[in-house]
């Protein structure tokens, strides 16, 4: 039986995703403005974050924006040494997961803090930024 053929290059490939937001628009917006958004749907009551159009708990359209305060608990993190290729030129930094006061959990970077200094049960902040290049995005800050 004949081997397949493969062919292996050495050449980085990129690729853009074009991820339709219209539904859930107010969320980016909200983080331009420093605000951080949820949805809770209207039929369930089930909080969304990040927020969604539809809910993945009974299916309705029915969302509500909710802005939570994003105060939290660490309840694990990790220090990302080997990083993926997006991220290659950026040093070590820190992921967390914190359950929001709301009950949602999020997942996010965690600066301001060096990593000995991290531990389960730390109170943490989720904050709305936007980058040098005028991306945004949302990450945790110890309180």
């Amino acid at each position: 039986m004949d081997k397949p053929l493969t062919l292996k290059s050495n050449r980085t490939l990129q690729i853009t995703y074009n991820l339709p937001i219209s539904r859930t628009s107010k969320f980016w917006e909200g983080l331009k403005e420093g605000k951080i958004y949820a949805t809770k749907c209207e039929k369930c009551g089930r909080l969304h974050f990040p927020p969604v159009a539809d809910c993945g708990e009974c299916g309705s359209s029915n969302m509500k924006w909710i802005e939570l305060d994003g105060e939290g608990e660490i309840e694990t993190f990790t220090q990302v040494v080997v990083k993926p290729a997006s991220f290659s030129k950026e040093s070590s930094y820190i992921v967390a997961i914190a359950r929001l006061k709301e009950g949602v959990k999020a997942l996010a970077w965690l600066i301001g803090v060096e990593r000995e200094d991290v531990e389960v049960g730390m109170k943490v902040r989720l904050v709305a930024r936007v980058t040098s290049d005028g991306r945004v995005a949302y990450e945790f800050v110890p309180i």
